[in-house]
This record gives structure tokens, C-alpha cells and sequence, in this order.
């Protein structure tokens, strides 16, 4: 049987099948042969690595250190914080036995970090002097998700950044989780061309553990939304248990005031979910492992003519710092490898035939829009880099249009089951508070509060809570999520 290689799947009518075939025939990932697991293939592992090196980057020029810590964790390190390992119990993989010999106490394998790093801290802080510790950890997390699984959004292992720090105020953690915040936003926006909301989450929806929690939102294009950051404010909860104390300057023992913040490879399942079509990926150029692939097209009497040039090319284009690659494999033909780049989402094509050579032209095709530009050699670095620019923007517009189309406004509670059955999207309206609301709001809808803006807060005055009537105490936004 012939193998497919380009997506069957329309994005439109079948988004969970188009998405899982672009991810799969992209080469970004594969299943495992554990269920819930993934292979993640060098093509992903490269995207993952670029978004790596930027957020890496921007930490350490904050203050924030890298470490590493290990897999395993005691349960008894677990009791010391129950409230907020019991968030986590159903969850966790647990290790009982070490080859035929059982274990005298249980294993966890991380599910995230908090306790294992806090029983560091708790040896490592002593004086005010040690004071920020600002530390970042690259590793895997293990979360028992076995159903509904999707390649980057939820499985059972996954890749992800952890950040951990701690401080003498708790001025100075607020700060820190707001400042870490804008580093996400501007990694997502700036960099993977999503556009986001920022906020806090509710009481029951933050963080376990955490004194309050800030996220960021996107809209995917099927109008759900998925959490694209998260960054805590943890007060003194896990201080306290972990004896986590410092010497002041006034000479008296303080409890420290912490902050955990992360982001994870979903980041990848964003990137297709937001820009991708029905031909495969579109990945934005800052962030893409391949900025330009070049395509020779070629006859026998003239391959040395255009792959030569073609190679030059290639050089001239990666000494001025773009990603640039060249496809000169004889056994494809031209419209097959089009194909092939276009599902791997590759920014923009160089097409190069013996009549460019002559001509000294070049053929340039957008993967956003499909538009072709016929452009000088001379000029192959000034028009790529504007192009790669213009693509970035666009994409970052395109996403906006549809985040502000797929935002509707009510505050009747059947209306905003109409919407998110009939145009999907966010719901933006008020609520007054109570928990129980929020529970009604999502029997009621199967939408959640995905968050609380920042802004608007202070507009409050008339508005009323979209299920009980009661005067509003926060502006909301409403959504169903992966």
C-alpha cells in the first residue's frame, strides 16, 4: 500500500485527525511504545532546543541560575507538603521496587518539583547574604495521563522549564511573578507569533500551594484555549513546612517568600494549532530550525549549473545568520519535495532553476500566504530577511484577528452556552466571586474561568455576575480548554 505523505485531514472539519497528522508527518514526534508516551524526533527536539535557547537566555540575564535535580522523590519528603502533593496524587508513577528487591520506602517519580528543591533550599539558605536564589531547572516532568492524550498538549512525560526562587519580601517574589510573566509573554508573542491574555487564575483553578496564581491564555483555532505559562506567587506555604529561613539584618529568623513559574513543550502543539493549515505546519520564522530551504529544479544538462549556484547560495544566506537549507536529492522530483517542505512548515521557499542562474533571479514562496516574489541575486539577504520579517508579523496579525472574532461579550449565562456551541472562542463577562458560581458556570457551559485580566478591573462599577445577578467583583474570560 502507498504511503501518504501530505495531510489527508481538513483542519476545518476533523481538527483533532489534522492536527495529530501534522504533528506525525511534519516529523515532529511519535508515539512511544508505552501509552500516553512520545518520541520526540529531531525536527521537534530542534524547535524545542531554538525556544530553549531563547527563554535560557533571557533568564540568565535576569539573575536566574541553571541546575539540575534528580527523577526520584521520597515520599516521606512528599507528607511535608500534603495539600499540595495531594493535587498531584493521581497523577504519579510511583517506583516500589529496585530490580527484584522492594523498596523500604516508595518512590515518586517528579510530577514537578516544589518539594525537592524546598528540601535544598532549606540547606542552602541561611543569611539574608544567600538571598535572592534565583534558580532554573531544564528537565522532564511524569504525570499519569493515559486518557485523551495528545503529542505535546497532554502526556504521561513531557519536557519543560521550572523555575524556582526565593526572597526576603514578598514585594520582591510579587515582583518576580510578574516579571517572569512578561518574559513568557514576550517569548510566545515575539517569538512563536501568539497572541495572549494575561491574568490571574481563580481560586480554584490556581496553583496548589499557591498563594496566587498568573497565566497566560491563547485561543487555538478551534476556539479552544490552551495555558501557555503559568507563574506563582507561593507566599511562605511551602517555607514554612520545609523550614526555609534566613538570618535578617535585624538579626531575627524570616520565613523566605517564594515563586515557581514554568512553560513547556505545548508550546510546539500551540505553534500548529495557531498557525498550521491543511497542507501541515507554518512555523514561525524566528522560531523555525529552517528559516529558507532551497529548491533546485534541474535537468541533467544543467544540475552542476543550478546546484552550484544553489550551494553559494546556501552559504551566502547562513553567513548573514539564516537558517538556510538545501534540498538536492536527485531521487525526488521538485513538486514532491514543494510538498514536503510546505507540511513541515519551512517560512519560505527559494525555488532555483537554470533560467534564474542565467537570469541571476531567484523565485521566493511565502508558506503563510503562498505569494511568490521574483527578486534579484544581488539582493537574495536584503529580500530574505524582509520577507521572514513580514511572515512573522503576519502571523502574529492573522492570530489577533481571530483571538478579537472569536471574543464574545455577554453577561447572560444561555447566551454564552449559545456562543461557545455555535462560534467557540473566549467569553468575556463578570463574576461575583463565589465558588460556587464558577462551578454553575461550568456545569452550565463546560467552560472554565481561564483567567482574570490585569486590566479592567477597575470598571466594575454596574456589572453584574453572569449567574446569579449579584454585583460583579471581576471582569472574567470564559473558555472550554485543552
Amino acid at each position: 500500500m502507498k504511503k501518504e505523505i501530505g495531510i489527508t485531514a481538513s483542519r476545518d472539519s476533523d481538527f483533532s485527525e489534522w492536527y495529530l497528522q501534522s504533528v506525525i508527518k511534519a516529523g515532529l514526534a511519535d508515539y512511544a511504545p508505552a501509552k500516553g508516551f512520545i518520541v520526540l524526533r529531531p525536527y521537534g527536539y530542534e524547535i524545542w532546543e531554538i525556544i530553549k535557547g531563547i527563554l535560557d537566555e533571557k533568564l540568565k540575564n535576569l539573575g536566574h541560575q541553571n541546575g539540575f535535580l534528580p527523577t526520584l522523590i521520597p515520599e516521606s519528603l512528599l507528607s511535608k507538603e500534603q495539600d499540595h502533593f495531594a493535587g498531584f496524587m493521581p497523577e504519579v508513577f510511583w517506583v516500589t521496587k529496585a530490580g527484584d528487591n522492594d523498596l523500604a520506602e516508595k518512590l515518586a517519580i517528579r510530577p514537578t518539583s516544589e518539594t525537592l528543591a524546598y528540601s535544598m533550599f532549606a540547606k542552602w539558605i541561611s543569611s539574608h547574604r544567600d538571598l535572592p536564589l534565583k534558580l532554573n531547572f531544564w528537565n522532564s516532568a511524569l504525570r499519569a495521563e493515559i486518557k485523551s492524550t495528545k503529542p505535546f498538549i497532554r502526556n504521561s512525560e513531557f519536557l519543560w522549564q521550572e523555575g524556582h526562587t526565593a526572597h526576603t519580601t514578598e514585594h520582591e517574589a510579587d515582583i518576580e511573578v510578574r516579571m517572569i510573566l512578561d518574559v513568557y509573554k514576550d517569548l510566545v508573542e515575539n517569538y512563536l507569533s501568539i497572541p495572549t491574555m494575561s491574568g490571574y487564575k481563580s481560586e480554584k483553578e490556581k496553583f496548589v500551594g499557591a498563594k496566587y496564581t498568573t497565566c497566560l491564555e491563547s485561543l487555538m483555532m478551534d476556539g479552544k484555549s490552551l495555558q501557555m505559562a503559568t507563574s506563582h506567587q507561593l507566599g511562605q506555604n511551602f517555607a514554612k513546612p520545609f523550614e526555609i529561613k534566613y538570618l535578617g539584618k535585624d538579626m531575627m529568623e524570616h520565613f523566605v517568600w517564594q515563586t515557581s513559574w514554568g512553560i513547556s513543550w505545548r508550546l510546539i502543539g500551540a505553534i500548529i494549532m495557531t498557525h498550521g493549515d491543511d497542507k501541515g505546519l507554518i512555523i514561525p520564522p524566528r522560531i523555525a530550525p529552517i528559516q529558507v530551504v532551497i529548491v533546485p529544479i534541474y535537468k541533467d544538462v544543467n544540475k552542476e549549473l543550478v546546484v552550484t549556484a544553489a550551494r553559494r547560495l546556501k552559504d551566502i544566506l547562513g553567513l548573514d545568520g539564516i537558517r538556510a537549507h538545501l534540498d538536492d536529492r536527485d531521487e525526488y522530483t521538485s513538486g514532491w519535495k514543494f510538498n514536503y517542505w510546505e507540511t513541515k512548515g519551512v517560512p519560505l521557499r527559494i525555488n532555483l532553476g537554470p533560467r534564474d542562474v542565467e537570469n541571476n533571479q531567484l523565485e521566493l514562496v511565502r508558506r503563510d500566504t503562498k505569494e511568490k516574489d521574483i527578486v534579484a541575486s544581488a539582493d537574495a539577504i536584503a529580500e530574505v530577511k524582509s520577507l521572514l520579517s513580514n511572515i512573522q508579523i503576519n502571523l502574529f496579525d492573522q492570530a489577533v484577528k481571530r483571538l478579537e472574532e472569536k471574543t464574545n461579550v455577554t453577561s447572560d449565562l444561555n447566551e454564552a452556552k449559545i456562543l461557545l456551541e455555535t462560534k467557540t472562542g473566549f467569553i468575556s463577562t463578570f463574576w461575583c466571586g463565589n465558588r460556587k458560581c464558577e462551578e454553575k458556570i461550568k456545569d452550565e457551559t463546560s467552560a472554565d474561568i481561564r483567567l482574570i485580566p490585569f486590566e479592567g478591573q477597575d470598571k466594575l462599577e454596574g456589572k453584574l455576575c453572569i449567574c446569579c445577578g449579584l454585583s460583579a467583583k471581576s471582569h472574567v474570560i470564559l473558555g472550554r480548554a485543552y
